[in-house]
Parts: C-alpha cells; sequence; structure tokens
C-alpha cells in the first residue's frame, strides 16, 4: 500500500546512500508549481557529506535521485560527491 506524506514531515529527516552511508538531514524542499524539484541536504558533523564537502554547509540532491522516503530518505550514490582518501593526505616533496 501506498503511503503519502507531507513535504513538512521530510524536515529534518536522516538521508542514506543505498550503500548504507549516512549523508546528512533534510534542510529544505525544492518545489516547482506541481513537483519536487530537489532536496537541501545539510551536511552534519557525523556525516559522510561532511567529510566531502569540508567547509560547505550542504548540497542539493535531485528528486530524480530520492530512491525511497519512509523513517528515512535513500538516495542513490550517484549523488555523493567524488571524494578520495588521497584528497586527505598532503602531497610528499620531493
Amino acid at each position: 500500500m501506498l503511503k503519502m506524506k507531507r513535504v513538512s514531515q521530510t524536515y529534518d529527516m536522516k538521508v542514506f546512500t543505498d550503500t548504507g552511508d549516512y549523508f546528512g538531514d533534510v534542510e529544505e524542499s525544492i518545489l516547482t508549481a506541481t513537483k519536487v524539484f530537489g532536496w537541501r541536504v545539510r551536511a552534519t558533523k557525523s556525516s559522510f557529506l561532511n567529510k566531502v564537502l569540508g567547509s560547505a554547509k550542504g548540497v542539493i540532491v535531485p528528486h530524480q535521485l530520492v530512491k525511497s522516503i519512509g523513517d528515512i530518505m535513500i538516495i542513490s550514490k550517484a549523488a555523493v560527491p567524488s571524494y578520495s582518501q588521497e584528497d586527505d593526505e598532503e602531497p610528499e616533496a620531493s
């Protein structure tokens, strides 16, 4: 059975990727006249998004990348900005 939610019920909802990484919290929805265009996700201290973005406060996730909304929101891993562990390491002096 399909359950409906109000957009206001999604605020502060936890967002996870489809691989299980904690992504952040929903801060705002971006609406057009007839549909949801995207979601502004806030980077929290313990989120993967905070590690990737550094000083930025969050990202906008297009609604097409949202897989499920229930008690939590699940998004596609494609929404995650590219990141590698090598970005954290300082380059070695030669």
